[in-house]
């Protein structure tokens, strides 16, 4: 009886499309992600050496502008109508929070009427916006 040598045959897969595609897709994601801008308004934010990540989503933002200008999510707002502004954004949208956002030059009084303002239109909390130095 004559030994018949077996022949394997070794299988080889072939990636190469499949690294094609994965490129493809993240060309794609990277050409039609849109990427989130800060508000067009320049406001210089003081430092701070601790600051914490928050998600975008869970606030409503007020901004103080140098000049003494309220604005509520890019709207600007007197000082009077702030409250009720704030009680409106905190129930339509389902957010909880406040964050302010003020420059550096701004007047602190004024950040402390923004934050009462807050309080008394029902905001879980107010945060304030800083820099890392």
């Amino acid at each position: 009886m004559a030994c018949e040598q077996r022949r394997r045959s070794s299988m080889v897969l072939n990636l190469t499309p499949l690294i094609d595609i994965v490129f493809l897709l993240l060309i794609f994601f990277m050409l039609t992600s849109r990427f989130i801008e800060e508000q067009q308004i320049p406001v210089d934010l003081p430092d701070a050496r601790i600051s914490g990540e928050t998600r975008d989503d869970a606030f409503v933002q007020v901004t103080l502008t140098p000049d003494g200008r309220i604005l509520v999510a890019g709207e600007e707002v007197p000082l009077e109508a702030l409250e009720q502004r704030l009680r409106q954004a905190l129930k339509t949208d389902g957010r909880r929070f406040v964050r302010l956002r003020g420059d550096e030059g701004a007047r602190f009084g004024l950040g402390v009427q923004v934050i009462d303002a807050a309080r008394n239109a029902g905001a879980a909390s107010v945060d304030i916006l800083t820099e890392r130095p």
